[in-house]
């Protein structure tokens, strides 16, 4: 592994995350990947660490506001359980709206319970006719008096039903197109607010995705984050912000697939010698190696890029998502041939990796949206050159 010249406290993070990790997720990883619970033991015993609140100002009860830190524990969280590692980094996808947004009375009520622990958080912008295209978004808020009365329903809401505050986007002026999309923080429990069924889904089965339901739900002006009409502008800046997040978990993953390759190869043995006396299997484990440290290398220095205080980070935020999660699909499959007949069976983690891998092509804008992302930045740098 590289050098990336950690400070003493960032290696804290690292090791603390991984410790907490080992103790807590691993054994019940495969218990709770069978039977979708939900995997509050380790939320709870993250938040006893301190370490949910490492991209959360001191001010309101954080540790400092970091990027860089927070991709840091996410990375050995997913190390060890990709479902975690994503229950854990939702929070913050949830909670980053109202830090970048919230006003001050709204960020002093609801942050210091999420950068606690006490409280989870979640992002409700997906639906059923909205996912890539964002533009299609029908869920509405109709503003009477003090108060918006929101309808419709949002999909595949990450840490939907455990969370208790819900950032969500909505319509306010359906002829403004995406000018007319507002943002509102709206708490667990607000009446008219309730939730679908948990999803039955491929991989990181331990986190909760539901549909988030409203039906007449009234949420108080004073809910608004932003202004009218700034929905799309606080989603867009808000996913900008954590798909370097998403870029750390892919790369935990990747990286607890290759530990497990590694020790098999190791241990198996053929033809009267470990298998990773072999040079088919020491050149896959060589590419697996040289594809993460790459994929780690460019979160890292995106997350650095962040925290140093760049203001438009658009292009290598999506860069960094495609090709760590690109990568984690890539290096848990060859983690699977490497282990054969094992890697396909559930009895060895890897094959839980692989379809945990799968998702982060997929979340917080799939890798071909990354790569019209790019293409869009690309252009546009061009054009400012001439």
């Amino acid at each position: 592994m590289l050098d990336y010249q950690l400070t003493e406290e960032q290696q804290m993070i690292k090791d603390l995350a991984r410790k907490v990790a080992l103790e807590k997720a691993l054994p019940k990883r495969a218990e709770w990947d069978e039977t979708g619970e939900f995997p509050w033991e380790a939320m709870k015993a993250f938040a006893e660490a301190d370490l949910c609140g490492l991209y959360i100002s001191e001010e309101l009860g954080g540790m400092g506001q970091s990027v860089f830190n927070f991709c840091l524990a996410t990375e050995e969280i997913s190390r060890i359980c990709g479902g975690v590692g994503v229950t854990f980094a939702a929070s913050a996808l949830g909670s980053t709206p109202i830090l970048l947004f919230g006003t001050d009375e709204q960020k002093k009520k609801y942050m210091p319970p999420i950068a606690s622990g006490k409280k989870l958080a979640a992002f409700g912008l997906t639906e059923a006719n909205a996912g890539s295209d964002a533009a299609g978004l029908e869920t509405t808020a109709k503003k009477e008096g003090d108060y918006y009365v929101i309808n419709g329903t949002k999909q595949w809401i990450t840490n939907g039903g455990e969370a208790d505050t819900y950032s969500v986007i909505a319509i306010t002026d359906k002829a403004k197109g995406p000018r007319g999309a507002s943002a509102f923080i709206i708490e667990k429990g607000t009446p008219g607010f309730t939730f679908g069924k948990k999803e039955n889904k491929m991989g990181i089965r331990c986190s909760a995705t539901r549909e988030l339901v409203f039906q007449d739900c009234k949420v108080h002006k004073s809910q608004l984050l932003g202004k009218e009409g700034m929905g799309f502008i606080v989603a867009m800046r808000t996913l900008d912000l954590t798909r370097p997040g998403i870029g750390a978990q892919a790369v935990g993953i990747a990286q607890g697939a290759l530990d497990e390759a590694l020790k098999y190869a190791r241990e198996r043995v053929q033809f009267g010698k470990p298998i990773i006396a072999l040079q088919a299997i020491q050149h896959i484990l060589a590419d697996m190696s040289t594809q993460i440290e790459a994929a780690r290398a460019l979160v890292y220095a995106v997350a650095r890029m962040i925290d140093a205080g760049a203001k438009d980070y658009t292009l290598p935020a999506s860069q960094a998502k495609l090709f760590a999660s690109d990568t984690a699909m890539k290096v848990t499959i060859d983690a699977i041939q490497v282990l054969g007949g094992y890697g396909y069976m559930k009895e060895y983690p890897v094959e839980k990796m692989a379809r945990d891998a799968k998702i982060t092509q997929i979340y917080e804008g799939t890798n071909q949206i990354q790569r019209n992302q790019i293409g869009l930045g690309l252009i546009k740098d061009a054009v400012a050159k001439q």
